[in-house]
């Protein structure tokens, strides 16, 4: 059986602009697969923010807004979906038990959000768990995780590994509101805590995710305690 890798892509790979981008992801994912079972989640992006700040304008409660990012991640997924034809399974699994079945078919398997209340990367982090991963890819809008925000400070060092409670701790600030996470959030570390999955935060570039699964240190690596 092939390893099983898990890639969560950022939402902005599947923008209105991208449409290139997409095709070139699909090209890799279909080139990997010859070595690997590649599982990838779609995030929501700019069009779940969209759609999810519009709603909340309207009132509309949070767990409805992460209903409505569940389903435009859905949709980036089968804009994946079509992109790789038939070396894809036919649809977004919508349960960790269809992903679980989608996966034992043996093709790349894409999906997008499974339940209110957690991020694209909390889910991510739970499939990698529930079809025993060797390595789940956090593929980001940076190359990794700083000290500070890369984007507002230019002296932001970057962590080639990082240790679990370290990585806690920076999280804690974070935001949780729908449509808000972005690096990781708390549910998926404690997850990839609890099932030692071998994780790695890294650019969303097909070059990059090919160097990871191929064994290379690039991003940073979560460092999980040794107990």
């Amino acid at each position: 059986m092939k390893k099983r890798i898990v890639i969560k892509l950022s939402g902005r790979v599947f923008g209105i602009d991208n449409v290139k981008v997409l095709k070139d992801y699909a090209q890799f994912l279909v080139k990997i697969s010859k070595v690997c079972q590649p599982i990838v989640i779609a995030g929501g992006g700019n069009i779940a923010r969209h759609y999810i700040s519009h709603a909340r304008s309207s009132g509309a409660d949070e767990s409805t807004l992460d209903e409505l990012g569940i389903e435009i991640s859905r949709l980036n997924a089968k804009l994946l979906i079509y992109a790789l034809k038939n070396k894809a399974y036919s649809h977004p699994p919508t349960t960790l038990q269809e992903v679980r079945h989608a996966v034992d078919d043996g093709l790349i398997v894409v999906a997008g959000g499974l339940h209110p209340g957690q991020s694209t990367n909390g889910t991510a982090a739970l499939i990698a768990e529930k079809v025993k991963a060797e390595q789940f890819l956090n593929a980001t809008d940076v190359d990794g995780v700083y000290d500070m925000d890369p984007n507002k400070y230019k002296k932001a060092k970057k962590f080639k590994r990082i240790d679990m409670k370290n990585l806690k701790n920076m999280l804690v600030q974070e935001d949780s509101v729908a449509g808000g996470y972005d690096l990781m959030d708390i549910v998926a570390l404690k997850i990839i805590e609890r099932s030692k999955i071998k994780t790695r935060i890294l650019k969303a570039n097909p070059k990059i995710i090919e160097k990871a699964i191929k064994g290379s240190d690039v991003g940073t690596e979560i460092i999980l305690p040794s107990k």
